[in-house]
């Protein structure tokens, strides 16, 4: 019989009505695919993670949406080691996943847990037209939205997103996409969210993140994105590096979210948060 325990947490808040709702799934060995896709459908939060074995520094780790098994996931890696760290201590943890080794460093200050993720090497590519053109159609913008200072691109640190910078928060807050038509231009491109942002000012950046691919229409906090872009800003020059940026993101959802982003000047981005316990 394989105990485990099944965990529900927002990660990137310490308030249960903020934040991005994650399962956390913690045995001593993962079920079969099969069952973990059962598990997340079940859940319905826009990821889950499943974690083995239930004790070491070195778990195996892997994420699934309501629809499908995805390779890395940035809230569910917080709240996983948030989850960690209150069952098994502070400390570095391994997860191995798909993509690679993800340290996660867990700590603890004034009785409230911390998770700090360092992705793997980040990478980006500028948007080709033709995606440009489909994304833009399909989110019905127009490329004089845009922040001609961060151009488009493919940027990964674990996944690839596509990131659209624009011009005013206004235009930010204003989302209505057709789903369909995203999701089959992202499923194309290998994409696995929008990285759509407004950057207030050099320290502080907004974001909204369509995930229709994994049935989600906006996710309320996304560390994957939140490595990628940095990791662009960097490799592009866009900014010096080193550099902290916080970032907002599910204001307009009414689940307000703060990722805490550091860049140094080499190597992979950092993304650090806290999670809080939800109940049913």
């Amino acid at each position: 019989m394989n105990s485990h325990t099944l965990q529900k947490l927002a990660a990137f808040t310490s308030n249960p009505q903020g934040g991005n709702p994650a399962g956390v799934w913690i045995g001593e060995t993962l079920p079969e695919p099969r069952e973990m896709q059962r598990i997340a459908a079940e859940v319905g939060f826009s990821e889950t993670a499943f974690v083995a074995p239930g004790t070491g520094s070195i778990r195996t780790v892997r994420y699934y949406s309501p629809e499908a098994e995805v390779p890395f996931c940035g809230h569910a890696t917080i709240a996983t080691g948030v989850a960690l760290g209150k069952k098994s201590g502070s400390g570095t943890y391994q997860f191995e996943t798909t993509i690679g080794t993800i340290p996660v460093d867990v700590s603890e200050d004034k009785g409230e847990m911390k998770a700090t993720l360092t992705s793997v090497e980040p990478k980006f590519e500028l948007a080709s037209d033709t995606l440009l053109k489909d994304a833009l159609c399909a989110l019905g913008w127009s490329s004089d939205d845009l922040d001609t200072k961060i151009p488009p691109a493919r940027a990964f640190g674990g996944n690839w997103h596509l990131v659209l910078a624009v011009k005013s928060k206004q235009r930010l807050d204003d989302l209505n996409y057709d789903f369909e038509k995203l999701k089959k231009i992202m499923l194309d491109d290998d994409l696995t969210t929008l990285q759509l942002i407004w950057r207030e000012n050099d320290e502080l950046i907004h974001s909204r993140n369509p995930f229709p691919v994994g049935g989600v229409v906006d996710d309320s906090a996304t560390g994957a994105a939140a490595v990628a872009l940095g990791g662009y800003l960097r490799e592009a020059k866009i900014i010096n590096a080193p550099k902290d940026i916080n970032i907002l993101q599910g204001e307009i959802m009414g689940r307000p979210s703060q990722l805490n982003l550091s860049i140094p000047k080499v190597g992979g981005i950092k993304v650090s948060g806290t999670a809080v316990q939800l109940t049913d």
